[in-house]
């Protein structure tokens, strides 16, 4: 698809339906399902998603059931199956997983953080930072603006995820990206413009528009 110098694409990303099973713990990127009967949330969520564009999910069923859910709920014309990109999937936090938050504050001789369970630098053992996080979801959303220029993309994701995606679109930090809070099946819309940005970003060929952040369904119409 040829793109003119300011093709939009416009980013609809929305979190997955509240996970099931953890009991309160640690999951990332465990795999858990999650609570899908919330029908009038998913009719919200399908009378404002675009009809025509392109679904990505990750590789973890709670994106994939979730974006099922609001597909159902819509007329003719969504994409389905979704795109699967494993590197959309929530922070990996190794040896963190599957513990409770007093179980790992323990293990950590008291460190804490305001707004998740680590700074953005640190590595849990065995696990990922949130910056590594953040590097593999611009890689997937540099490409996947090139390669659908000018399309509405509906990746239904995670709450990590998305913090990343507003780090990049933002051009800040990954610490100050963690202070956003990203709710269960809220709507955060991100419009990737080809070609329009000055030398002050970090890729002065590409701008964002940041349209919507963690809008939750009844907000929305």
């Amino acid at each position: 698809m040829s793109k003119s110098k300011n093709t939009v694409t416009r980013w609809w990303w929305v979190r997955h339906a509240p996970v099931v099973g953890h009991d309160g713990r640690i999951y990332g990127q465990d795999d858990f399902d999650c609570d899908c009967s919330d029908q009038a949330t998913f009719r919200f969520l399908a009378r404002v998603l675009p009809r025509d564009a392109l679904w990505v999910t990750s590789h973890l069923r709670r994106t994939q059931r979730t974006a099922a859910a609001i597909v159902t709920e819509m007329e003719a014309g969504a994409a389905v199956p979704p795109l699967v990109e494993s590197d959309l999937a929530e922070q990996h936090f190794g040896a963190w997983q599957g513990l409770t938050n007093v179980e790992l504050a323990a293990t950590r001789d008291g460190a804490w953080h305001r707004f998740w369970l680590a700074p953005a630098h640190e590595a849990p053992p065995g696990g990922e930072s949130f910056v590594a996080v953040v590097e593999r979801v611009s890689a997937v959303v540099r490409r996947l603006s090139t390669t659908h220029a000018g399309r509405d993309i509906v990746a239904v994701t995670h709450g990590g995820t998305i913090r990343a995606a507003l780090a990049i679109a933002l051009d800040i930090d990954p610490e100050r990206a963690l202070v956003f809070t990203v709710d269960n099946c809220a709507l955060t819309r991100l419009d990737h413009i080809a070609g329009a940005a000055g030398s002050h970003v970090s890729n002065p060929t590409d701008a964002w528009s940041v349209r919507l952040v963690n809008a939750v369904p009844r907000t929305l119409l």
